[in-house]
């Protein structure tokens, strides 16, 4: 899409994302989102769009790094809860405890038996949280082996991108096949009716921003929606089912 028509578009959600922020802090409410998605995949370009005109106070963005030995010591999930909402507050996870499904899975930086132990618990952790009042929305960007070649090889000649690159990163191409795997293995097991998972499409990085905040609007209850902006593409965002797995809607 035209960059113009993009920035008008994104401008206009932007708006409605002010005012839906506004009736989260006015009436309490904690509203955790969790980005997941393959390297490369525009989780990080996504948050900032999303929270570019938010209250700086009541919105958090969490992008935790490798756990030190006392948080490998202690039960997996507690670096996480110590990050997650307040009353009125917005948070967003790039990238959350499916590290342990995907990465973490994939380069052997868990045992066999530490991912069990994940795979068992996170539904039941999950639906701990929705019960307790905060309401979870879960994205998983994909895009295709292609597009992510391309995004890496630009990412390791811009300067400005520096310190995007890691190790990690270099693997990612060669480890395709085995995070499809992991990465099915994870949205087939952990959707779940308190918590499911929602698929955006993003080799188009302009048009999945887009499409993500309008799916995260209509999951907010707010005063005065503009309801004519918020028409989803469903070739872009679409929930998750089992059967899709074996389509071309999910990358393979």
């Amino acid at each position: 899409m035209k960059k113009s028509a993009y920035k008008k578009e994104l401008l206009q959600l932007q708006i409605e994302l002010v005012k839906a922020q506004k009736q989260i802090i006015d009436q309490d409410h904690k509203l955790l989102v969790i980005l997941e998605g393959r390297d490369a995949a525009g989780k990080d370009s996504t948050i900032k769009r999303v929270v570019q005109h938010l209250s700086p106070r009541e919105t958090r963005v969490v992008a935790l790094g490798k756990p030190s030995d006392r948080e490998q010591s202690t039960w997996y999930f507690q670096r996480y809860a110590a990050h997650l909402p307040a009353a009125g507050e917005f948070v967003l996870f790039n990238r959350s405890w499916y590290n342990r499904a995907g990465v973490e899975r994939v380069m052997g930086f868990c045992s066999d038996d530490e991912y069990r132990e994940f795979m068992d618990t996170v539904v039941e952790f999950e639906s701990m949280l929705v019960r307790s009042g905060i309401h979870l929305v879960k994205f998983y960007l994909d895009i295709d082996k292609h597009v992510q070649e391309q995004r890496l090889a630009e990412r390791r000649s811009d300067p400005l991108k520096q310190w995007k690159r890691s190790p990690i990163d270099d693997r990612a191409q060669a480890l395709w096949d085995e995070y499809s795997s992991a990465r099915n293995t994870m949205l087939t097991r952990t959707d779940h009716p308190a918590a499911p998972w929602t698929i955006v499409r993003a080799n188009n990085k302009r048009k999945a921003r887009l499409e993500l905040i309008k799916h995260l609007l209509l999951e907010l209850p707010y005063p005065d929606r503009r309801g004519a902006l918020l028409k989803p593409d469903s070739d872009v965002l679409f929930h998750f089912a089992a059967t899709l797995i074996d389509s071309e809607r999910i990358a393979t």
